[in-house]
């Protein structure tokens, strides 16, 4: 059943009635911040979470630039925030242009790694042709969502972070993904079916969306058919992290953190207002604006500690900072599909220590656990060099066969497997017809 077909409530009438918008060529996206799209109708809370507000066709374009020819949907949908209250959030649904007759079409939820406040960095804004969001990094993902598209399955590619820019917001990632594909496989316009097979995938900031769909699945979503989820790098512990990137050449990454958590955390706010200069105030409001890969220029071997007018040690051990640290770290739940987590050993974003702490309690919970530790490789390194293998266990994944629970595997690195090269030119192919705008083709691994 479709889940926008239930019973309206008072000034909900439009439930079950969901406006669509048609494919206008050539135009340019407002951002999601200024688009009227992005706002739910009145009455949208007494909607089933999952359920489609509105959709409409869109322009999809490699950097903005390259025109891709691929059908994609977007649909603003009902969802839930960290509170379990009402929200609403985006997702891009991309269809294969080819599809087996009278097969159930599996589906992925892509999660990119927005990592950033503004909506610049939201895939729904970034894929679009024509948008001007340099230094989103959801515009290079878009070329491992072709290689999703290649193997003939459908992509949701989500706003993890909702409409506000939620990066590092706990539970909310998890309902947002998990809402994104109720809506996908309920919407009829898509043809996709309720009961597809499905697969979560992402990468660093999408990895720990990712982990938050997978802990979430089984108590929020149990219908969906979750058969899998990669978590690449997934964070894990984002107190651990801030400690680790302030000051580095990265400390763009958890100053982001920092400005979207004080606007989530009221109380965390207050603690900065008390102690931020003039400086520091100044630069957490630019940061709402900046995209990631600005952030990491502009916020180069910065120290936050310089920006406050007592220790940093001190503020990060108060009670109100020690609360959110707490809150938003991983593991509040064990995930129901089996997982693939990868993590390079020698990661100097992402301490493996605390992937490791992350995969030990997936395990000791009972959680089907893959744990690929990668001797060899570095965070940004090791995101395509492990997209072979990521792409072959969802493969697994949906063929049904058992994954191997509580592996551990250390001795073979992906910069040494055979394998690795043969998926890599195979991507490499993909790669080749995307920024050359060609139709990516059902092309099986």
């Amino acid at each position: 059943m479709d889940l926008g077909s239930v019973a309206p409530a008072a000034g909900a009438e439009w439930i079950g009635h969901v406006p669509h918008e048609e494919l206008v060529r050539g135009t340019r996206p407002a951002l999601p911040s200024d688009d009227p799209f992005y706002e739910p109708p009145t009455g949208y809370q007494h909607a089933t979470p999952g359920t489609v507000l509105r959709s409409r066709d869109v322009e999809l374009a490699f950097m903005g630039l390259i025109p891709q020819r691929v059908r994609a949907t977007q649909l603003l949908y009902r969802t839930t925030d960290m509170h379990g209250s009402a929200d609403a959030a985006a997702t891009t649904v991309i269809v294969p242009a080819e599809r087996a007759p009278a097969a159930v079409t599996p589906v992925i939820s892509y999660q990119c790694a927005i990592d950033a406040v503004t909506s610049r960095c939201f895939p729904s804004y970034a894929l679009r042709r024509h948008a001007h969001a340099t230094g989103s990094v959801a515009q290079f993902e878009f070329l491992l969502v072709a290689a999703c598209l290649a193997e003939g399955w459908a992509v949701s590619v989500p706003d993890h972070e909702g409409r506000l820019g939620m990066w590092g917001a706990p539970y909310e990632p998890g309902y947002h993904v998990l809402d994104g594909l109720r809506a996908a496989v309920s919407t009829k316009r898509l043809g996709l079916s309720p009961d597809a097979q499905i697969g979560l995938w992402g990468y660093s900031g999408g990895g720990l969306a990712t982990a938050w769909a997978a802990e979430m699945s089984g108590s929020y979503a149990p219908e969906l058919n979750v058969v899998g989820a990669v978590l690449g790098s997934p964070v894990g512990d984002l107190g651990h992290t801030f400690r680790r990137l302030n000051g580095s050449h990265m400390a763009g990454l958890p100053a982001l953190v920092v400005a979207a958590l004080s606007d989530i955390y009221p109380e965390l706010n207050k603690i900065i207002e008390q102690h931020v200069t003039d400086e520091g105030r100044t630069l957490l409001q630019r940061l709402h604006t900046m995209t990631t890969a600005e952030a990491v220029v502009r916020m180069f071997r910065k120290d936050m500690g310089d920006m406050l007018d007592a220790p940093l040690e001190q503020i990060l051990g108060t009670p109100e900072v020690q609360h959110v640290f707490s809150d938003i770290k991983l593991g509040v739940a064990v995930p129901t599909p089996p997982v693939l987590i990868v993590q390079a050993v020698h990661d100097l974003l992402i301490d493996v220590h605390d992937i490791d702490e992350l995969a030990e309690t997936y395990k000791s919970g009972g959680a089907s656990v893959t744990y690929h530790r990668d001797m060899f490789s570095e965070h940004l390194l090791l995101h395509p060099m492990s997209a072979p293998m990521a792409l072959r266990w969802l493969i697994d994944r949906f063929a049904g066969k058992p994954a191997s629970e509580h592996m551990v595997r250390t001795k073979w690195p992906t910069l040494l497997n055979p394998m690795t090269y043969v998926g890599m030119a195979r991507l490499a192919k993909i790669v080749a017809k995307v920024v050359t705008g060609r139709t990516v083709e059902r092309t099986p691994l």
